[in-house]
């Protein structure tokens, strides 16, 4: 595969899901705005804009709805979803001819959804149902992609740009909520610490999964390893480093060029340390750690796929 064509199937997947990360995690943070009776509205506002990565032009101006508004609409804010869905249409337009027309619709549906007057007077309106129909709108597209689109190399490089970010960020959201609920000393009454634990798990889209498997009796550390150790929800690390893995795999055996030892070897040992860790040695140790461990990982990975399918020479094609 071209490496262009490479590079825009795994940005527009990147950042599709990086749309609905913020989407999920602004409707969270809104929600627990609500109980005025614990936590501080700017406290939660800047923990999320921390587990979105400590992006610029969202800071706290006390003003909750002005700067909600800006982070969905705001089109020149790398970190709001318009730029996302705006990205990820300009990927897929460069790559028109790789996917599906039912793609392409979906994709573009979404894109005037989110600039039509209607949506900021639904968001003004009903803030809730706006979201909704964001999250909506992007699983419809990754649906159709799945049943309309040859799963060759284009549509594993999409799923290898969609777990990769999606792996990151759950890291990310881990280790900024390490420091106020996985720490003892620093929990508050149990009906908040209770409000927060389910908040994180609705970020991840995870309050069912993590009840049918350990019933409703929430716990920092069964959170922990659920999100972190479980290997058959689908935002789970585990899971989204085992999907990174069979992705790279795929791509060579869909006739795509060998994978370099370094990228087998990082993808490797990442899976390794999920899989032959326990939550008694994560939790005994440094938490926050193991996650910026796994995050950095995640970015090494990322350089290694750039590198190897997408900035590489001529010299290096000829010689594998």
């Amino acid at each position: 595969m071209l490496s262009r064509v490479a590079d825009s199937l795994y940005w527009m997947s990147r950042y599709l899901e990086r749309a609905e990360n913020t989407v999920r995690q602004l409707d969270v943070t809104m929600g627990l705005m609500l109980d005025a009776g614990s936590g501080s509205a700017e406290f939660r506002w800047k923990r999320m804009v921390a587990a979105l990565g400590k992006v610029d032009g969202l800071e706290w101006n006390g003003d909750v709805d002005s700067m909600a508004y800006r982070m969905l609409f705001d089109k020149y804010n790398r970190a709001s979803v318009t730029y996302c869905v705006n990205a990820a249409r300009e990927n897929a337009r460069q790559v028109r001819e790789e996917i599906s027309t039912e793609q392409w619709q979906r994709l573009n549906r979404l894109f005037h959804q989110i600039h039509s007057p209607h949506a900021q007077s639904q968001f003004s309106s009903n803030m809730n149902d706006a979201l909704s129909s964001i999250v909506d709108g992007i699983h419809l597209f990754q649906g159709v992609g799945d049943s309309t689109m040859i799963h060759g190399q284009g549509w594993q490089f999409i799923r290898l740009g969609r777990y990769l970010e999606r792996a990151y960020a759950t890291a990310t959201l881990l280790e900024v909520y390490q420091a106020e609920l996985f720490h003892p000393q620093e929990r508050e009454t149990a009906g908040y610490q209770y409000l927060e634990l389910v908040g994180l798990l609705r970020c991840c889209t995870a309050f069912e999964a993590y009840c049918q498997v350990y019933t409703a009796d929430i716990s920092s550390e069964r959170i922990l390893e659920f999100l972190l150790l479980n290997r058959d929800f689908p935002h789970a690390i585990r899971y989204c480093v085992e999907a990174i893995r069979n992705a790279i795999d795929s791509i060579q055996h869909t006739g795509g060029r060998r994978s370099p030892d370094t990228l087998r070897a990082g993808v490797g040992k990442l899976h390794a340390m999920l899989g032959y860790t326990t939550i008694g040695e994560i939790v005994a140790g440094d938490p926050a750690a193991f996650m910026h461990n796994i995050r950095e990982q995640c970015l090494r990975i990322h350089e290694l796929i750039y590198r190897y399918y997408v900035h590489y020479s001529i010299q290096s094609a000829l010689a594998v």
